[in-house]
């Protein structure tokens, strides 16, 4: 795990796939980010998640302050997310909006769906990158603008084209067409805590 940034207020990191960023209940899921980075900083507060699966840029405050202000800023919309991801087919448009609520689907947990009765408002911008007609998949540059539980992985089933290595919801032709869910997020920006100064940090894709 690679630290993008430190300060006396927050630390910026690159989460690698296949790790939690919390610890999980079962005894083999307490190695996450938040334990290891507690190791040489005892003070780490969590801020906000990221799937298991999904590689990229994580924020962590280092100070109670920090902490609230960064939370407040995710919880009222005034962080900037981008991500990137490879998924199934050819997208025929350059890019468009997916508006479509979500909720937990209770019976069948952890997975979420769509439903216009009980969801919650989900957002997403999405744009072209690349198209591999080669290997009929296309590249996406991903935009929350909410940030629910499996929000990309869905919005992308519901294009018609799912993100390619997920386990939750692509057919099984497009998880195997991927050792690991190519999502990733790649670039995080917000006003910093302390400074209030615009701050922008961008972690590579690896795939």
């Amino acid at each position: 795990m690679v630290i993008l940034h430190r300060d006396d207020h927050l630390l910026v990191v690159n989460k690698p796939a296949f790790l939690l960023s919390v610890p999980g209940r079962a005894p083999e899921n307490k190695d996450c980010v938040i334990r290891r980075l507690a190791l040489d900083f005892p003070e780490i507060r969590l801020v906000h998640r990221l799937d298991l699966d999904t590689s990229g840029i994580m924020v962590f405050a280092l100070t109670r302050e920090a902490q609230s202000q960064l939370s407040r800023a995710f919880q009222q919309r005034r962080v900037f997310k981008e991500y990137q991801a490879v998924v199934d087919g050819l997208v025929e448009y350059g890019d468009g909006v997916v508006d479509l609520p979500l909720i937990a689907d209770w019976p069948n947990r952890p997975l979420q769906k769509v439903c216009f009765e009980t969801g919650k408002a989900a957002l997403t911008h999405w744009k072209v990158l690349e198209r591999d007609a080669l290997r009929s998949r296309t590249r996406l540059r991903l935009r929350p603008v909410t940030g629910r539980s499996h929000q990309l992985r869905i919005h992308c089933r519901e294009l018609g084209h799912p993100i390619l290595g997920c386990d939750l919801y692509a057919p099984e032709a497009v998880l195997a067409a991927s050792e690991r869910l190519l999502l990733h997020a790649h670039r995080l920006a917000f006003n910093h805590p302390h400074t209030g100064l615009w701050s922008e940090f961008v972690s590579p894709v690896p795939f």
